[in-house]
């Protein structure tokens, strides 16, 4: 069927929810459309955010509202430190930080000083920027370092010393403190060096979670590490206890001396040698060489707003970029929310954006990627206007495009103070207890992020992506990711922070956020407890949360897409804010249908 064709049976498709007049191709280098008028018949379906005030209180379980700050986690103890923080006067940058080493001691499955990754924020004066604290291969990494004599891929990317990229989350933070924060770095690390030495009460989920990470340690033969989260009877820590953490508070008390100390000095000497007994590959060199980096945010505009998202080496804000410009040139919006046509849509759209960017992305400083050419709307729209509207297309006959060339576990949180400054972060070990080794007796439990790199080009990681050469492993780089912090705006003005943490999920799940809020109308946290759908281009399946609407899942299947229950189980965790367009009030959201979590406002 001929792709003009096939956008006209589309429009055909959608019209059965509105009066719907195909447009011109030409507009756009012959391959452009335009969003269709809405009707009287279709404001229900197509709701372009309807004014509404925050109430007056929620009791709503993982929501909070306020009127001056707010903050939202995916741990209770740590978003109470953020909020500290913010009454005392603080900065949304002040607030992330400490809410960043609290999250070090209180969630240990994601939380991290040994692992990486990216803020994104805006000041109150309109100044956004983006922070790339990734992770980087060490200098003696080489492409086929996971291959075994058969060229087939070992278990060293996950498990291990060897697992773990050179950390970036303590240059990344003191990096954002020097450019924004206002407070005493001392004094923002203190609440965390007191969480690890005096301790914490461990919830159920996170109970659950050091249970699971305790089994994995001791079946990779690191019993250290194990007890380290074990009673003194060697039986995981129940849910109620107290878990002191004296090495790690040893190690954030001298970060909070001297940020340097980490990539320098002493400590850095101390790490590297425990790094080196177990196994490592970390050097000195690789430690005082590391940088964080100030990059140029993405920005782009949806439906009368403005999206700002993280550039390359996040893959995530070019996939967000190609799938919401989809969404407006497949008219999405037409069908109803959460209907079987509009999951159709989406899953058709993030096919061929991640088929995009396991082949052409990678990190910048050491790939060319056609950054022009994978946001330009002729190419987007291109790739999109073979979507049929009632058959799914195998991803075995989708490819990567052709652009225009020019010369699961992670966390995230969301802060918004006073002032309307706004700071998303996401970072992250990658699964859950990273690489499940605790480095000697400093309390840093390592990443394993070399998995992120394409470890055996063609083949899938962890998370079943199959990624290309230009995601290869070499000395220094840093690993391609999947984390997509999100800032929504409004004639100028913050309208949401978004993010998740989940692997390949995450821009995905953003996606579903942003049209739920735009597209829709619906409230954030109606947004966020909504079950979610992944699609990555390989394999070729629609994964889906158990909570998933059985209409959804037959609508699809009746498409011939190759529906099955979500592998990572629940998808992400959204801890996000947003404003409300009246009132201009905060409405903060955890996501506690999928696990612990803290939202806080005043």
């Amino acid at each position: 069927m001929k792709a003009a064709s096939v956008l006209h049976r589309l429009f055909l498709t959608l019209g059965a929810f509105a009066l719907v007049t195909p447009v011109s191709l030409a507009a756009c280098g012959g391959s452009a459309l335009q969003p269709a008028p809405t009707t009287a018949s279709t404001q229900q379906a197509v709701a372009p955010l309807v004014p509404r005030a925050l109430p007056a209180q929620t009791e709503a379980p993982g929501v909070a509202v306020g009127t001056h700050a707010a903050v939202a986690s995916a741990e209770p103890q740590a978003s109470a430190v953020a909020l500290a923080v913010l009454r005392s006067g603080g900065n949304a940058v002040d607030a992330a930080i400490s809410l960043a080493f609290a999250l070090a001691v209180t969630h240990p499955s994601a939380g991290n000083v040994g692992g990486g990754g990216f803020m994104l924020l805006r000041t109150a004066a309109g100044e956004a920027v983006a922070i790339d604290y990734r992770e980087t291969a060490p200098g003696t990494a080489s492409r086929d370092m996971y291959l075994d004599a058969n060229g087939n891929l070992t278990r060293d990317s996950l498990l291990g010393a060897r697992a773990a990229g050179v950390p970036g989350t303590v240059a990344g933070l003191w990096l954002a403190h020097q450019r924004y924060g206002s407070k005493a770095w001392a004094e923002l690390l203190a609440p965390a060096v007191a969480l690890a030495r005096d301790g914490q009460i461990v919830d159920a989920a996170h109970a659950e979670t050091m249970a699971r990470a305790v089994r994995e340690m001791r079946a990779a033969g690191f019993d250290a590490s194990a007890r380290l989260y074990s009673d003194e009877h060697g039986e995981p820590i129940a849910a109620g206890q107290v878990w002191k953490q004296p090495d790690l508070a040893n190690t954030l008390a001298e970060i909070a001396r001297d940020p340097h100390s980490f990539y320098s000095g002493p400590l850095a000497q101390h790490i590297v040698k425990e790094m080196l007994a177990a196994g490592g590959l970390w050097t000195l060199k690789d430690l005082a060489d590391y940088r964080a980096v100030i990059r140029k945010p993405l920005q782009f505009s949806y439906r009368g707003h403005d999206i700002i998202a993280m550039p390359p080496p996040s893959s995530g804000g070019i996939v967000l970029r190609q799938m919401l410009f989809a969404s407006e040139l497949l008219n999405i919006a037409q069908a109803p929310y959460r209907s079987a046509l509009a999951f159709h849509l989406y899953v058709e759209s993030a096919r061929r954006a991640y088929a995009d960017r396991n082949v052409w992305l990678g990190d910048p400083a050491f790939v060319a990627i056609p950054l022009a050419g994978l946001l330009d709307p002729a190419y987007i729209a291109d790739r999109m206007r073979n979507i049929d509207p009632d058959h799914a297309t195998p991803s075995s006959s989708v490819s990567a495009g052709q652009p225009r060339v020019e010369s699961l576990q992670t966390t995230h949180f969301s802060v918004v103070d006073e002032r309307g400054a706004a700071v998303s972060n996401t970072f992250t070990l990658n699964t859950g207890f990273g690489a499940k080794l605790v480095l000697g007796d400093t309390g840093i439990l390592l990443n394993n992020e070399m998995d992120d790199f394409a470890a055996n080009p063609g083949k899938p990681n962890v998370y079943g992506l199959v990624q290309g050469e230009r995601n290869s492993i070499a000395p220094n780089k840093r690993m391609l990711s999947s984390m997509t912090p999100t800032l929504i705006l409004k004639d100028g003005q913050l309208r949401a922070v978004l993010g998740t943490p989940g692997g390949p999920t995450i821009t995905t799940t953003v996606v579903q956020l942003v049209r739920a809020l735009i597209d829709y109308g619906v409230t954030l946290d109606v947004a966020v407890r909504a079950p979610r759908v992944h699609h990555q281009w390989l394999p070729d399946q629609v994964f889906v949360e158990p909570e998933v609407e059985p209409e959804i899942i037959e609508g699809l299947r009746a498409r011939g897409q190759n529906v099955v229950p979500s592998p990572f189980g629940h998808i992400g965790h959204a801890d996000c804010i947003e404003v409300d367009p009246i009132t201009h009030g905060y409405r903060s959201v955890a996501d506690v249908t999928r696990g612990s979590g803290g939202a806080l406002a005043y």
